[in-house]
C-alpha cells in the first residue's frame, strides 16, 4: 500500500529509498536488452563515466542491484535495439528511449545557447561552414568519431582541449542534431539523430513544463522520497523552473510533503512510493559505483545513510584518504563502508588496494559478506580471484585471512 503519513523516520525513508531504487527483491541480473532497459526505465537514467581502473561506472549499476549479467546486453540495449539512448540527463547517460521528447526543451535551449549552452553556441555561430561541413560528412560517410573528421582543426594540446571537430559534435549532441550510433573502444560515433532514432523523433513533444514535470516525477519514483535540491538534481533541471515545477505536482498529489527525521529540509514523497518491512532489506548487499544514483547527490547520501563520500579521482594520490576508485559497501539498509578497487587484467586478479569501515561497524560483522561481494565481482569481471595488495584500512587483514 502507499505510504499514507506526515512524517518518517531516518530508517523508513532509507528503507523507501533502497525499494525505489530496485535494492529490494531485486531478482536475477538480467538475461535480454529488453530486462535490462526495464531496470534502467525504474532507475530512470544511468550515468556514463569514462574511468576504467576497475570497470566503466554505467555496468556497475544493475550488477548492484541484480548480480550478474552479460555486459554486451547495455551495449545491446543502447545501440542494436534502441531501447535506451545517451544525452545528458544527471551527466552524460544512458536514458530510456521513452524519455526523449521530454527531453527536447534541453535541446532546445542548448540551440538557443541559454545558461550552459552558450559558448557552444558562440563557437558554432562563428564556425557555421565547419557545422555545415561536419554534417556533410556524417551525412555522406555514416557513423564517424571526432578523430575521423577531415580538416576539422587539431587538438589544442591540453588534456581538457578538443579539436574543433570534438566542439562542433559536442554542440551538434546537445542540439539533438547528432547521437550517438555506438561506440568504440570507449570512443562516441556520431550520426545523425534523424538516421539513428527516427522513430523516437516522431515521438509527440510535450510542452516545456509539462516535460519537466514528468522528469521530476520519474526522478521522485526512483528515489522514493527526495529534497526539492535531489528532486532537481536528478535530471540537472533548472533552478527556478523546477521550483515551479514541484510547486504544480504537490498541488496535483503527485508529490506529498512529508517530515524526516533528522532532515534539515522539506522532504516529498511519491505518491506510489511504498516503506518495504525491514525484514526486506536485512539481505542487501552490494558494492556501489561511486556514480551510482543512490549516492551520486552528496547531501542526500549525507542524509539518508550518515556516509559522507567523496571522489578522489582528481586527488593527489598523497592526500587520498580511501584510494583513486572506491566504491562504497551497502549491507542492510546501511552504508557500512568503502573499499578501494583495480582490475588487474593482466594477471587476471581483482586488486583490493585499501577498505576501511564506518566508525561504529565492526570488521567481523561485513568481513564474510564482503569478501563474497568481492568474489562476486571477480568472477563477473571474468578475473580469477581477488587478491588484497595493500595495508591500508582496517578490513584489510580480515580479508586476507578469508581469501588465503
Amino acid at each position: 500500500m502507499p505510504v499514507n503519513k506526515a512524517s518518517l523516520s531516518s530508517a523508513e525513508a532509507r528503507r523507501i529509498a533502497l525499494a525505489a531504487q530496485q535494492f529490494v527483491d531485486a531478482g536475477r541480473g538480467p538475461r535480454s536488452a529488453k530486462a535490462l532497459a526495464e531496470v534502467v526505465g525504474r532507475l530512470g537514467v544511468v550515468q556514463i563515466d569514462s574511468v576504467n581502473v576497475l570497470v566503466r561506472s554505467h555496468y556497475l549499476p544493475i550488477f548492484s542491484r541484480r548480480g550478474s549479467y552479460s555486459s554486451a546486453l547495455l551495449e545491446r540495449a543502447a545501440y542494436d535495439e534502441r531501447r535506451l539512448f545517451e544525452y545528458w540527463g544527471h551527466e552524460a547517460s544512458f536514458l530510456p528511449i521513452e524519455l526523449y521528447p521530454k527531453f527536447r526543451w534541453r535541446m532546445d535551449d542548448a540551440r538557443n545557447g541559454v545558461g550552459t549552452w552558450g559558448r557552444l553556441k558562440r563557437y558554432a555561430t562563428s564556425h557555421q561552414e565547419l557545422v555545415a561541413a561536419v554534417i556533410e560528412q556524417i551525412r555522406e560517410r555514416g557513423p564517424l568519431g571526432a578523430s575521423e573528421l577531415a580538416g576539422a582543426g587539431k587538438s589544442k594540446g591540453s588534456w581538457w582541449g578538443w579539436s574543433q571537430g570534438k566542439e562542433i559534435l559536442e554542440w551538434l549532441f546537445w542540439i539533438g542534431d547528432v547521437t550517438t550510433a555506438r561506440r568504440r573502444n570507449f570512443e562516441r560515433l556520431y550520426d545523425l539523430s534523424e538516421r539513428v532514432l527516427p522513430e523516437a523523433r516522431a515521438l509527440p513533444v510535450p510542452a516545456r513544463d509539462e516535460a519537466q514535470r514528468e522528469l521530476m516525477l520519474i526522478g521522485a519514483r526512483a528515489m522514493g522520497v527526495a529534497t526539492a535540491r535531489d528532486l532537481r538534481d536528478y535530471y540537472r533541471l533548472p533552478a527556478k523552473e523546477s521550483a515551479v515545477r514541484l510547486g504544480e505536482l504537490v498541488e496535483q498529489g503527485k508529490l506529498l510533503p512529508v517530515s524526516v527525521e533528522g532532515w534539515k529540509h522539506q522532504a516529498y514523497l511519491h505518491h506510489d512510493a511504498k516503506i518495504p518491512r525491514q525484514a526486506k532489506v536485512t539481505d542487501i548487499a552490494a558494492l556501489l559505483s561511486p556514480f551510482d544514483s543512490l549516492i551520486w547527490e552528496r547531501q542526500r547520501a549525507q542524509r539518508l545513510f550518515n556516509f559522507h563520500f567523496r571522489l578522489e579521482i582528481y586527488t593527489p594520490a598523497h592526500k587520498r584518504l580511501h584510494g583513486y576508485y572506491v566504491l562504497p559497501l551497502l549491507i542492510g539498509d546501511r552504508i557500512v563502508g568503502r573499499v578501494d578497487l583495480k582490475s588487474d587484467r593482466p594477471s587476471g586478479l581483482l586488486q583490493v588496494k585499501g577498505g576501511s569501515l564506518e566508525t561504529d561497524v565492526a570488521t567481523n560483522d561485513v568481513a564474510e559478506t564482503v569478501a563474497r561481494l568481492l568474489s562476486e565481482l571477480a568472477h563477473w569481471l571474468q578475473l580469477e580471484k581477488f587478491v588484497v595488495s595493500s595495508r591500508r584500512g582496517e578490513l584489510m587483514r580480515a580479508l586476507r585471512k578469508i581469501n588465503r
